[in-house]
């Protein structure tokens, strides 16, 4: 069995959805056994809150400040003074999961956050590790923090993605365009009147679906209600993730609308969701956005987050993929516009169609899997070249 094992961080649902679309297809290949760790399983509880919790508190409290930050880490030096704490403070902070990763003894690695990759770095540098590091990046961006020396091979999500890799140094070879993994349930049929069926939805009727991100992050709860003052036969089908208070706030709003509106919390159905909403009013995540476009879902962006959502919006709008309301006016209007113009409607859903990348998790591993296997061959013939020596033991004895 070829040991994978699969490192992210739970900044966000992202990263983690990435990590296990990618164990999702390694049951395709019954020679691999794949392992998925949380690197914030591993670390301290105030190291956790800084990458997590803070994380998230600053993009639903304060997203121009996480905008801020983003742009400067992005342009930071390595050896500027704040960087070199961070890695600090990141060795400090993460023994336990190198020791977690020798325990696991794997024959390769694939990061889908930058904080395993940038560790693992140091680890090879300092000819601790000889295992092949791999990276896969979860937006349609490219930050620097996710460009680490000594890495086997990087996975990007577009052509302008890898060509970007490229112009920052990294050698053109151990780039490969995969798309963003994304589970394989979102690249099987479905039916969409029995998947309506299941959430209580009229498929006759157009259905919209609303999406906040696993956190739960903004305000769905005021937009649901602006779009229920709107005059049209539609129904709204609103997710709130993890975030409890939101789900509650739904409720109460769907008791009011029975038939127009249906909320739901954290669901592991989002590709039956999708399988039957004729469009999609979303952050622009990179797991949610590539897994509309898996299924060939348009999309209106609203409200997305400075720095990655930001540009993730930028690369969706060029590509024809999606439309962007930047105010809940601007959404009322577009959702009008498309709702009584079928054929706009669906040239959205055809450039969602085209870009989409629904099997990425498999590209990734097998293309892991493939380099793994011609360095088994290189071993091999390496060994059989070597010359052997006439000299008996006897002889070697005396010598």
């Amino acid at each position: 069995m070829r040991k994978i094992l699969i490192l992210s961080v739970s900044a966000g649902s992202g990263h983690m959805r990435a990590a296990e679309a990618i164990k999702a297809y390694a049951t395709e290949f019954p020679d691999v056994e794949a392992v998925h760790l949380d690197a914030m399983d591993y670390v301290s509880s105030g190291f956790r809150s800084i990458y997590t919790d803070f994380y998230l508190h600053l993009v639903n409290r304060h997203p121009a400040v996480w905008g801020y930050v983003y742009q400067k880490s992005d342009n930071a030096l390595p050896s500027a003074t704040m960087q070199k704490l961070r890695r600090a403070m990141e060795r400090l902070s993460t023994r336990a999961l190198r020791a977690a990763i020798n325990d696991h003894a794997p024959e390769a690695i694939i990061c889908t956050h930058f904080l395993p990759a940038e560790m693992l770095a140091r680890e090879i540098a300092n000819l601790r590790m000889t295992c092949p590091v791999w990276v896969q990046v979860t937006d349609f961006d490219l930050h620097s923090m996710w460009l680490q020396p000594h890495m086997q091979g990087y996975f990007a999500a577009s052509e302008e993605i890898a060509f970007r890799m490229a112009s920052k140094g990294v050698n053109p070879a151990a780039i490969h365009i995969s798309g963003i993994p994304i589970m394989p349930a979102f690249a099987q049929p479905l039916d969409r009147a029995h998947c309506a069926a299941t959430f209580g939805l009229d498929a006759r009727r157009p259905i919209v679906l609303m999406m906040s991100g696993g956190a739960g992050i903004g305000g769905v709860d005021k937009t649901v209600q602006r779009l229920l003052s709107m005059d049209g036969n539609f129904q709204l089908l609103a997710v709130a993730g993890k975030n409890v208070e939101l789900l509650a706030n739904l409720q109460q709003i769907a008791d009011k609308h029975p038939h127009r509106l249906r909320a739901l919390g954290f669901t592991q159905q989002i590709e039956q969701l999708m399988a039957c909403a004729d469009l999609a009013i979303t952050k622009p995540g990179g797991l949610t956005t590539s897994e509309c476009l898996a299924m060939g879902v348009p999309m209106i962006i609203h409200s997305p987050i400075p720095g990655q959502e930001e540009r993730n919006a930028d690369y969706l709008l060029e590509q024809g993929a999606a439309l962007k309301a930047v105010d809940l006016s601007a959404l009322e209007y577009r959702l009008n516009v498309l709702l009584q113009h079928p054929h706009l409607l669906a040239q959205l859903r055809s450039r969602s169609q085209a870009l989409g990348r629904p099997h990425a998790g498999r590209t990734v591993l097998h293309t892991v899997l493939q380099q793994l296997e011609s360095k088994s061959q290189q071993r091999i013939r390496k060994t059989d070249h070597v010359p052997h020596s006439s000299t008996s033991v006897e002889d070697a004895v005396t010598i």
